[in-house]
C-alpha cells in the first residue's frame, strides 16, 4: 500500500504554524494523535499549571538520565505520537525547514515500547556498556488549551552523551513541543514534537530519547 505524499513543514515555533496539522497529521503513525493546540499567551511562571508542567519535565529528564525507560513508558499515554522530523537548510522564505516524509523518530506507544524492550536484551550493543547521559532543560513555557485536561508545553533541551573512555562526548540541542494530559494516574505525555537544531546529527546512533 503506497503512502500518501507528505508536504514539507516548518518548525512548530514559527508564527501562525499549527504543529499538529503540519507534523503529526502528516505522519502515518500520527494521524490519530491528540489534536489539542495552544490557546493565548504563555501562562505566568507562578501559575500552578506551569509549575506542575515544569516539575513534570524535570522528573522526566531524571528518568531519561537514569535510563529508567520502563518507568518512562508509564508517563506516556496509549495514543502518544513521538516525532522528530529531519531538519533541512532552506532559503529564507521557503516556508519549510523539515524534510517531507522523513523523521529520526516517528513513534507510537507500541514502537516506543519495542525500542525499550530491546535495550533490556543482550542484543542492544549500542548501549552495552551504557552511555552516560545528561538532559539539560530550559526555556519552559506552558499554554492552556480549549480542554482543561490538556496543556501544551514548549521547552529547550540539550543532551550530553558520552560512552566509553576514548571518544569525546556529543551533544544534541533541540526544541520540543509537548502535549500533557491529565489522567486518573496523573499527568502524562500525549504528544511530543522534537525539532533538532542540526540538519546532520553528529552522533553514532540515536539509541536515546529526547
Amino acid at each position: 500500500m503506497s503512502t500518501p505524499p507528505v508536504s514539507p513543514v516548518s518548525t512548530p515555533a514559527a508564527p501562525g504554524v499549527d504543529p499538529v496539522q503540519l507534523h503529526s497529521e502528516r505522519s502515518v503513525l500520527g494521524r490519530d494523535a491528540p489534536p489539542q493546540t495552544r490557546v493565548g499567551r504563555p501562562l505566568r511562571i507562578d501559575d500552578e499549571r506551569h509549575l506542575m508542567a515544569h516539575q513534570w519535565l524535570v522528573d522526566e529528564a531524571w528518568l531519561l538520565d537514569a535510563q529508567a525507560y520502563e518507568d518512562w513508558l508509564e508517563l506516556l499515554t496509549d495514543d502518544i505520537h513521538y516525532l522528530m522530523p529531519v531538519r533541512v537548510t532552506t532559503a529564507l522564505g521557503a516556508g519549510y525547514d523539515t524534510s517531507p516524509g522523513m523523521a529520526h523518530f516517528d513513534e507510537d506507544k507500541y514502537s516506543l515500547s519495542r525500542r525499550v524492550a530491546r535495550f533490556l536484551t543482550e542484543h542492544a550493543w549500542t548501549e552495552d556498556p551504557p552511555s552516560r547521559l545528561r538532559h539539560h532543560l530550559s526555556n519552559v513555557r506552558t499554554f492552556a488549551t480549549d480542554d482543561p485536561d490538556h496543556l501544551v508545553v514548549d521547552s529547550a533541551t540539550l543532551l550530553f552523551r558520552n560512552r566509553g573512555d576514548v571518544r569525546e562526548g556529543s551533544f544534541v540541542s533541540a526544541g520540543r513541543e509537548d502535549l500533557l494530559r491529565r489522567t486518573p494516574d496523573g499527568w502524562k505525555l500525549a504528544r511530543r514534537t522534537i525539532m533538532v537544531d542540526d540538519s546532520v546529527i553528529r552522533m553514532q546512533n540515536l539509541a536515546i530519547f529526547l
